[in-house]
């Protein structure tokens, strides 16, 4: 097959972005009434997650400055669910993954996964919550606000949903995603309201996110404000994510999917594939052939999410952990995502199969399109069958001129080459040296 040439497209996006980002943390912190509601000297238990945001060390270390500062005792609690194979060890790596540890924060983490029963569900279900969160004097839940990879609801993802099943640990998550849909849009909040009164939760930090995945904003949640302010910053929130600017792609290629790119390992609202039993895909895009080629280190095997793609490489699946894997999407209940695609040996075959099943008769006539991840969206290369319309897209710049896409001896992708300024190439350039 002659496989259609590709140029390098920047997408510019507007929105704000924080200069100052722990003098944002500070502020937020220090204007917030966390000081009426914990003592000097209390223990604070810091709430912290699994997502890959992307400063989210930066935002932990202010934080935790701050409230030294204030004169609590701050500490780290792992607030994620069943990620990390549901065990203490696994959630701690978790954690090192994003620069999150005892060094680098000065002070303890604690990742048990121990749990305690603080009330009843509206559905007759036992409410799990963190033994060591539950038993501090304050918590300070740090956590992005975005739309969610699962649903639509008036709560998505933010601080709402580490409270209930960041901190539920692996009991507290099952017994909401148990119940699918309705657990996650009705039985989360009403859980919510109960933690709020019977646990010592003191502030959520809101972080909300530009197109470009950096901090546009930091915000102090009070607890009694939490069900109204965090349906705004929701919303706020969904306004400033970057999308992919075709309504219609033929082929999608992306590099790697992974945990530290969407909890779903690649995000819906981006690929417009929700993959929910029961439930339709999004308007848009509509993407006739998905592939993707590799899963990221970060993920630790994870590879949640390949169900979303048609083709994958053979490498992909082989690097697949069964039981963080096992583990991950029967607690979530989305069984639909874990289904393993049709695979190939190199990335050269992905591109090939995927243009001749794209239902254009000319490989060169395909609208393809490659990303590094759904969650770097900057960069973007296209085949000339877009040319025109990226041209008409003020917020769209060609950068280059088509040209071979770049397959190395191996037929693999040199992805490193096509995004230079992304998580696998920075990885690349932290690696060590033979």
């Amino acid at each position: 097959m002659t496989f259609p040439p590709l140029a390098r497209v920047d997408q510019e996006f507007d929105g704000p972005r924080l200069d100052n980002l722990p003098a944002a943390v500070e502020a937020a912190i220090r204007s917030s009434r966390l000081a009426q509601r914990v003592k000097p000297g209390g223990r604070v238990a810091v709430g912290l997650g699994s997502r890959g945001i992307l400063a989210i060390d930066v935002v932990a270390r202010a934080a935790i400055t701050t409230l030294k500062q204030i004169g609590y005792r701050p500490f780290v609690v792992a607030a994620m669910g069943s990620h990390g194979g549901a065990t203490a060890d696994g959630q701690r790596q978790q954690l090192a993954d994003k620069g999150l540890t005892e060094e680098s924060l000065g002070v303890e983490i604690r990742t048990e996964m121990e749990t305690e029963v603080v009330g009843t569900s509206p559905v007759g279900l036992p409410i799990y919550f963190d033994r060591n969160a539950l038993h501090a004097d304050g918590i300070v839940l740090i956590n992005r606000v975005k739309p969610h990879t699962d649903f639509r609801g008036v709560h998505e993802s933010g601080i709402l949903k580490m409270l209930v099943i960041g901190l539920g640990k692996r009991q507290g998550a099952e017994q909401i995603h148990r119940l699918g849909l309705r657990g996650m849009t009705e039985v989360l909040p009403a859980v919510g309201r109960i933690l709020v009164e019977r646990t010592p939760f003191a502030l959520g930090l809101a972080i909300l996110e530009n197109a470009e995945d950096q901090p546009a904003e930091i915000v102090a949640i009070e607890p009694e404000t939490l069900f109204e302010r965090e349906p705004q910053l929701l919303e706020r929130a969904r306004a400033l994510m970057g999308r992919l600017p075709y309504d219609q792609i033929d082929v999608l290629i992306v590099g790697e999917l992974g945990k530290n790119y969407s909890g779903a390992g690649m995000d819906p609202n981006v690929i417009g594939r929700l993959l929910v039993e029961t439930q339709p895909d999004f308007d848009r895009p509509i993407i006739t052939r998905l592939a993707v080629l590799d899963v990221s280190p970060e993920s630790h095997g994870n590879i949640v999410g390949v169900g979303f793609a048609d083709l994958t490489t053979d490498r992909l699946v082989a690097a697949l952990d069964p039981e963080p894997f096992r583990i991950n999407v029967l607690t979530s209940c989305f069984l639909e995502r874990a289904r393993i695609p049709i695979t190939l040996p190199t990335d050269r075959d992905v591109f090939r199969v995927a243009l001749e099943t794209c239902w254009r008769l000319d490989p060169a006539d395909a609208r393809l399109v490659v990303i590094p991840n759904t969650l770097e969206l900057k960069t973007l290369w296209i085949s000339p069958a877009l040319d025109q319309e990226t041209r008409q897209n003020p917020r769209l710049r060609l950068r280059t001129d088509y040209q071979p896409i770049p397959f190395l001896e191996d037929g693999s992708l040199d992805q490193e080459r096509m995004f230079p300024d992304s998580v696998r190439a920075r990885r690349r350039l932290r690696a060590p040296k033979d």
